[in-house]
């Protein structure tokens, strides 16, 4: 191995690993925003156990990255993981004061997953760089399952909108 690949190659390590603390973060992060909107959803229960079971996923996908970060001998970055905590907590404190919490909801969730599998994409591109191939097969396991979240919200964006408006219109609670 050459000077310039070595020195390729601990680049492309140091960025995959730096990628997979922010990506632990993230994760925090979702599992934040999750457990804040299930305290408060009331009127959307398919909303509900969708987000139920990606909490699941979430919470495995955490587990994974930190599985990922052992094997290189790293852990997780605590202050990331705090900031991005709260991050989302903050956010759903403030979709929470609005009248239409759940289109929020349903718009930056939208937004999330569709950021998280940006990140997935860029790790599984850095660990194939970096002839990392088992922890690619791990990380396209994260990706399928944030892309069938972001699938499942996408699919729904137009029935929560209309069952938030006829809640509103019968003068139910229609926001959460």
């Amino acid at each position: 191995m050459t000077m310039a690949s070595e020195g390729a190659s601990d680049t492309i390590r140091s960025e995959f690993v730096t990628g997979l603390r922010n990506a632990h973060a993230l994760e925090k992060q979702a599992r934040q925003l999750i457990e804040r909107q299930l305290e408060r959803l009331e009127s959307y229960p398919e909303v509900a156990q969708a987000l139920r079971s990606h909490l699941q996923e979430t919470n495995q996908q955490e587990e994974r990255i930190d599985q990922l970060l052992a094997r290189f001998d790293e852990s997780r970055s605590v202050i990331k993981d705090a900031a991005m905590q709260f991050t989302a907590n903050l956010g759903a404190m403030m979709h929470a004061t609005a009248d239409d919490e759940i289109l929020k909801n349903t718009f930056a969730n939208l937004a999330f997953e569709n950021f998280e599998i940006a990140s997935y994409k860029s790790l599984i591109a850095m660990a194939k760089a970096g002839g990392f191939t088992q922890e690619a097969q791990v990380l396209e396991q994260s990706l399928r399952e944030e892309q069938q979240m972001a699938s499942w919200i996408d699919q729904n964006v137009a029935t929560v909108t209309t069952k938030y408006l006829q809640l509103k219109a019968s003068g139910s609670r229609a926001d959460r």
